[in-house]
């Protein structure tokens, strides 16, 4: 089932979520949809607030990015590859250098930034059968974890870029969350009248 949404200036957003159990209500039904919504918004990753749920959940799946011409053939087909499901992540290691990319987000459609954040990771967490495992990635799968991660501890990418940049983007947040945003998904919007 596809889920709407949850738009810029929602508290949900802003909540460093909490742990699950494999006991959790309907987690496999709660994750089947979080896939679904994701692709609906041609999406790579989604965080379980940015549906409405304070719970240390996100869905991930990096085929969009293969076919990009600038990765050799060897990125490119780890990408494709790469579908994962991660419950009560834990980032154990952020290193190497920092390296830009403009990102954008679901909850904030329309708005793109460049982010720079850390190349390899070192991240702990469980998968859908509550398998733990310690795994380390680098590149654009780093990257998106990195911003998925950041969703469960209450961050968004635009706490990470320039000031300034910030206070040019301010009309825009304020009109996404006035539900005057028109992204081609169904989103939830915090100040919409009627919503």
């Amino acid at each position: 089932m596809i889920l709407p949404i949850v738009g810029y200036g929602d508290p949900v957003l802003r909540k460093v979520c909490d742990d699950i159990t494999s006991e959790h209500t309907n987690l496999q039904e709660i994750i089947h949809n979080m896939y679904d919504t994701m692709y609906n918004a041609y999406g790579v990753g989604l965080a379980a607030p940015q549906v409405g749920l304070p719970i240390r959940l996100f869905v991930i799946d990096t085929e969009p990015f293969s076919d990009s011409k600038d990765l050799s053939k060897e990125k490119q087909e780890q990408l494709k590859g790469f579908k994962q499901t991660f419950i009560n992540a834990k980032m154990l290691k952020e290193e190497g250098e920092e390296w830009g990319f403009n990102e954008g987000c679901l909850s904030i459609p329309d708005v793109r930034e460049d982010v720079y954040r850390k190349e390899t990771i070192t991240i702990e967490y469980v998968d859908e059968n509550f398998n733990k495992k310690t795994e380390v990635y680098d590149g654009l799968i780093a990257r998106v974890i990195q911003h998925e991660y950041d969703h469960i501890e209450g961050i968004l990418f635009t706490d990470k870029i320039a000031t300034l940049k910030r206070t040019l983007l301010k009309k825009k947040l304020q009109n996404i969350m006035d539900g005057k945003a028109r992204p081609d998904y169904k989103m939830r919007f915090c100040n919409k009248k009627g919503r």
